[in-house]
């Protein structure tokens, strides 16, 4: 794979096993405070609308051409409580965009002595650090199931290039491996307080696509 990516996804092991006060963030952000809602948002809006420098198609792209934009929720929670964020989509570009707000199954959750609760995969511990253990057969079950979303809307007739998915917390860790295993180029992934959620042996296992450095996907962390 490029290097640009092994230096991505190291740096976010590095950051973690370094700063641990900055993972402390990421438990604080399971409370939603509205503070951290309002930049999401603001940065969500950002990511779709904002150039992205992949190879031009050599013919002029369809303004009015479906896009479908998956949004994928953190630990406890659930889809429908966070459905109202398409409503501040209102700007023209967004006219044809079709939203999905899955929610995760309830699963019991080991850094929560065993609740069961909405999640995507396990978790061991809060706050995550290099050395917390993965649940990769979680996380690779739970990337199958969102794969499964996205084929079907490429079925229905959307490009997977008009396609976006946006994940926060856990959601976040989900959305970057579904976005770097899906076996072709999406429209882009955006994180939110999120995390790489698997070990870096699975580097050698990333789709072609997800090796080139045009791929799209950003990142966001609160202090």
């Amino acid at each position: 794979m490029s290097f640009k990516w092994k230096y991505i996804i190291l740096d976010h092991l590095r950051h973690r096993h370094e700063s641990p006060k900055m993972m402390k963030s990421h438990l604080d952000r399971l409370l939603k405070p509205a503070a951290a809602f309002t930049v999401t948002i603001s940065f969500t809006i950002l990511f779709i609308l904002l150039p992205r420098p992949l190879n031009p198609s050599p013919s002029k792209p369809d303004p009015m051409a479906r896009s479908f934009v998956l949004w994928l929720h953190g630990l406890g929670d659930s889809g429908p409580a966070n459905e109202p964020i398409k409503n501040l989509f209102t700007s023209p570009e967004f006219k044809n965009t079709k939203w999905s707000f899955p929610s995760a199954p309830k699963n019991p959750v080991t850094c929560n002595y065993g609740a069961v609760m909405p999640s995507w995969f396990d978790l061991h511990e809060i706050p995550v650090s290099a050395s917390s253990p993965n649940d990769e057969s979680g996380v690779l079950k739970a990337v199958q199931n969102v794969h499964a979303m996205i084929d079907k809307e490429v079925t229905d007739g959307t490009n997977p290039k008009d396609i976006f998915i946006c994940g926060f917390s856990q959601g976040g860790a989900l959305t970057l491996a579904s976005v770097l295993l899906y076996p072709k180029t999406l429209g882009g992934g955006a994180v939110f307080s999120g995390w790489v959620p698997f070990n870096d042996s699975i580097l050698e296992n990333l789709t072609p696509e997800a090796k080139k450095d045009t791929y799209f996907v950003v990142s966001w962390h609160g202090r």
